[in-house]
């Protein structure tokens, strides 16, 4: 697969807002890796710090909430960004404060947000609080351009329970209502009960429904797939590639650092994103 290489005098540019993996395989690591696989610059915010690895996540620590907003100031007024993408965002305090920061800032107008709603992690460890998940449904969510949410995700932020692709379709639906009908919803279906040889992704787009299946890859390495599918997407729109050509090129991607894995670590493992 060919990515774009973009000029470096017009490179274009991620705001990654999420959380640092001291075991690189998901959030903001992933985050440097993928934009890097795409030709596209990288600044980050980081809003929390985890003790992790591939067996699990052993502690976190969050940083006050203004301290991220001086980290998205900071990279905003002087490097800026083509698109914003958010991850793990910790609680409540902090997602209010990136709210703040959209909203108020002129320059991301139009700037296109995608939204990973990170809630636990691989290991289903929590990381997020109730009043994180409220601070998304009501204040930004209805900023996003995309939300990638997976199975359990796109269940928690639904209160629904998803054991089907029409179930998917119904959750993509509820997700609009709450975000806008600006907004589109791609539910990845890795986690689906029954899908053992076939995962289907499920977008919700300009009151069309498009579907994208790929083959499941017998491997334990799948720590950090939905950071990389999110910010793939990312990097396609930053580039200038439509919605579903975006998403194409991020599956294709992040199948590729699957199947090209190191198989680091004794337990869920990186992805090789630069596999090329």
């Amino acid at each position: 697969m060919s990515l774009q290489q973009p000029h470096p005098l017009t490179q274009k540019t991620l705001l990654t807002i999420a959380g640092s993996d001291s075991g690189s395989g998901a959030g903001i690591q992933a985050d440097l890796k993928t934009a890097s696989a795409f030709g596209v610059y990288a600044s980050t915010a980081i809003t929390a710090l985890t003790a992790q690895n591939t067996l699990g996540t052993h502690s976190i620590h969050l940083p006050p909430a203004q301290f991220v907003k001086a980290q998205i100031e900071a990279v905003l007024s002087d490097i800026g960004a083509d698109i914003i993408k958010l991850g793990m965002l910790g609680n409540g305090d902090i997602a209010k404060i990136v709210a703040d920061c959209i909203v108020s800032h002129n320059s991301l107008k139009q700037v296109p947000l995608v939204i990973d709603p990170v809630l636990s992690g691989s290991d289903n460890t929590p990381l997020s609080d109730n009043s994180q998940t409220s601070v998304l449904l009501e204040r930004l969510l209805p900023l996003a351009t995309l939300i990638t949410p997976n199975i359990p995700e796109a269940e928690a932020l639904t209160n629904s329970c998803i054991q089907s692709i029409s179930d998917m379709e119904k959750a993509a639906k509820s997700l609009q209502l709450i975000a806008g009908k600006n907004t589109s919803i791609l539910i990845t279906g890795g986690h689906l009960p029954n899908a053992e040889d076939t995962i289907t992704d499920v977008l919700w787009h300009n009151e069309q429904f498009y579907y994208f299946s790929i083959s499941r890859q017998n491997t334990s390495a799948t720590h950090g797939t939905g950071c990389t599918l999110a910010t793939g997407i990312s990097c396609g729109i930053a580039l200038g590639k439509d919605l579903i050509d975006a998403i194409k090129t991020a599956q294709d991607y992040l199948q590729q650092a699957i199947q090209n894995a190191p198989h680091i670590g004794s337990g869920a493992g990186p992805l090789n994103h630069i596999y090329r």
